[in-house]
């Protein structure tokens, strides 16, 4: 049997049907992944491994007894720090919070839960979830597992961290900019980021149309599993959406769909590695039966993350320069730069109705590609992953042998977040001489959930990827 620690959640699933693995069995292994790797990797923010324990009993009899188990019976889960849990600690992952408990659940976890997956673990952040890397001074910095020199990524690197090095087999992320589809590239992992509302947040980010919450996980079919048990209306979330959208279980098949190819969305800098597994992912997609045709798209760098910063500086950024205001000496440099951009952009711009406007420029051409084609693949990223421990505040980021203004943009992701209302499931494209995994997005229409999985199920099925690091 392949190790237990990384074994598919579908599998997983069915070896408990059939009785030929315990839920008690799993949860050990990963708790024992855990404790051999989590002083290198630091992706757990806190973990309830006896309790875990206790549940996995539970969940033995109720597949022991015969009964009707519930979809994610027995499965270890572990979510996103950011994601509160009543009774639990609610940091966001600042000193500033600390002593913070939880008064509410959020929509994702208690569905989780009432799913019967076991929350064993939570996962870490960067602070206020407001970077593209995963380090605080509350936790200290999180490692990616294939290269322990770099980072997972952000703001979901816990997770990703958590996947890569087998210490939980499905994850939960948020995604404001790319906050899933980053740490899934990065560390070689599946992550969706559904359309907007389709997953139901809290208020207020849940009125915001760049926040998504979404599942993580290593396969494409369990990143839908996940989907499907968190999706549908929340009476609680006015823009979660009616009637929830299932993924459908058979997965794979593109004979006939038209997919663009886009190398590159305009003009972001792209290393050769990086490009070269983008197309390969294309040529791949032929070879499923896809009809892949390279298109162009002409976006602006510049203009997407002058909105992207127009929109911080409107709604995330002032939350951030509120909490600096009475405990500024306890935030990271990166969280103080990121308010500091975020309202430079909006004096720049002078009101939020300059930022939409440029969002519906940025959409245009993305709207009529996707009117011709199915489905739209492009990189995740630029380079293949972020350096461990860096901020990127004083320090320039160099791509394709370009120094870039902002670190973030190496990322091609918040396009996407602009477009929120577009699914977006990141797969992995292949390995950099670095050793780090690359990403690919598959973009679909606005609110097609399910062709983007059949795209990504496709890709793993002719050009599957490795899920253990052979760093750990």
């Amino acid at each position: 049997m392949t190790d237990l620690a990384y074994l598919p959640a579908t599998e997983a699933l069915r070896l408990f049907r059939s009785r030929e693995l315990s839920p008690v069995e799993l949860m050990a292994a990963v708790i024992e992944r855990a404790e051999a790797v989590e002083q290198q990797v630091n992706a757990l923010s806190e973990r309830a491994f006896d309790e875990a324990l206790l549940q996995a009993k539970q969940a033995e009899r109720a597949y022991r007894d015969g009964g009707s188990p519930r979809p994610l019976e027995g499965l270890p889960v572990a979510t996103k720090d950011e994601q509160p849990i009543a009774g639990r600690p609610a940091t966001d992952g600042s000193l500033a919070y600390t002593g913070s408990v939880a008064e509410v659940t959020h929509p994702v976890i208690e569905r989780v839960l009432a799913a019967g997956g076991i929350v064993h673990a939570r996962t870490t952040t960067p602070e206020f979830c407001c970077a593209g890397f995963t380090q605080s001074k509350l936790w200290g910095i999180t490692r990616n597992p294939w290269n322990l020199d770099y980072s997972p990524g952000g703001s979901s690197g816990g997770s990703g961290a958590a996947l890569a090095s087998g210490t939980a087999m499905l994850a939960t992320g948020s995604d404001i900019g790319g906050s899933i589809r980053l740490p899934a590239a990065n560390t070689g992992t599946v992550g969706y980021k559904p359309p907007y509302g389709r997953v139901p947040a809290m208020p207020p980010f849940n009125l915001d149309h760049y926040c998504h919450d979404g599942p993580m996980a290593r396969t494409v079919a369990d990143c839908a599993l996940l989907q499907n048990v968190i999706a549908g209306p929340h009476p609680h979330d006015v823009v979660s959406l009616r009637p929830a959208v299932r993924i459908p279980d058979r997965l794979g098949d593109v004979t006939g769909l038209r997919i663009a190819y886009a190398p590159n969305l305009g003009d972001w800098e792209i290393e050769p590695e990086v490009a070269a597994n983008t197309r390969a992912v294309a040529e791949a997609l032929r070879e499923a039966g896809a009809i892949v045709e390279e298109a162009g798209v002409g976006l602006r760098r510049a203009d997407v993350f002058e909105a992207v910063f127009i929109h911080f500086g409107a709604i995330f950024g002032p939350m951030v320069t509120r909490v600096a205001a009475e405990h500024g000496d306890k935030l990271t440099p990166y969280a103080l730069a990121f308010a500091a951009d975020a309202e430079r952009a909006m004096e720049r711009s002078g009101a939020f109705l300059a930022g939409l406007e440029l969002e519906a420029a940025i959409y245009a051409p993305i709207g009529e590609l996707l009117d011709r084609y199915d489905a739209l693949i492009c990189p995740t990223t630029g380079a293949p992953g972020l350096r461990a421990g860096e901020e990127y505040v004083d320090t320039r980021l160099t791509v394709n042998g370009v120094e870039l203004d902002h670190y973030l943009e190496y990322s091609l992701t918040p396009v996407f977040n602009i477009a929120s209302r577009c699914p977006v499931l990141n797969v992995p494209s292949g390995r950099a001489s670095n050793g780090m995994p690359t990403g690919v997005q598959i973009v679909g229409r606005s609110y097609d959930d399910a062709t983007v999985f059949q795209v990504g199920a496709a890709v793993e099925r002719v050009r599957p990827w490795a899920f253990r690091p052979e760093a750990l």
